[in-house]
C-alpha cells in the first residue's frame, strides 16, 4: 500500500500495488517502471478526456493489469481508503481476464487476483 504510486521502486516488481494515486499518465510512468502485477488507482472522477484512466491502457500496453476505484468510494491520495472502502470502477483487459469487475470491493479484487491461475 502506497499513498502515491511514486513510492514504488524496482524492488516492488511483482507486487500488488494499492495506491491513492489518480490513474493518469504520470502515475502510469511510475507503475511501468516498478512493474507491479496489479496496480490499483483512484479514477479521480475520470476527468477531461478520461485523463484519470489513462494509466489503464498504458499499463495494458506493457503487459500489466490495472484498475481504478471510484472517487466516490475512496479518498484520492490515501491508499488505506482505497483498500478499506474502494469499489472498482474501471479495469484494463488484463485485470478483467483475472476476474476483476466494476462494482467489486477493492479487498475482494485483491483476493480474486491473488487466486488467478
Amino acid at each position: 500500500m502506497v499513498d502515491s504510486i511514486t513510492e514504488l521502486g524496482p524492488a516492488d516488481a511483482g507486487c500488488l500495488a494499492v495506491s491513492g494515486s489518480h490513474g493518469g499518465a504520470s502515475s502510469a510512468r511510475y507503475a511501468i517502471a516498478a512493474r507491479p502485477l496489479l496496480s490499483i488507482f483512484n479514477d479521480a472522477g475520470v476527468g477531461l478526456d478520461r485523463a484519470g484512466l489513462v494509466a489503464l491502457a498504458q499499463l495494458q500496453a506493457h503487459g500489466l493489469a490495472a484498475c481504478t476505484v471510484s472517487h466516490m468510494t475512496a479518498r484520492i491520495g490515501e491508499a488505506h481508503s482505497t483498500l478499506e472502502t474502494g469499489v472498482l470502477s474501471y479495469a484494463n483487459p488484463l485485470a478483467l481476464a483475472t476476474g476483476l469487475a466494476s462494482g467489486m470491493a477493492c479487498r475482494d479484487a485483491l483476493a480474486v487476483f491473488g487466486r488467478r491461475g
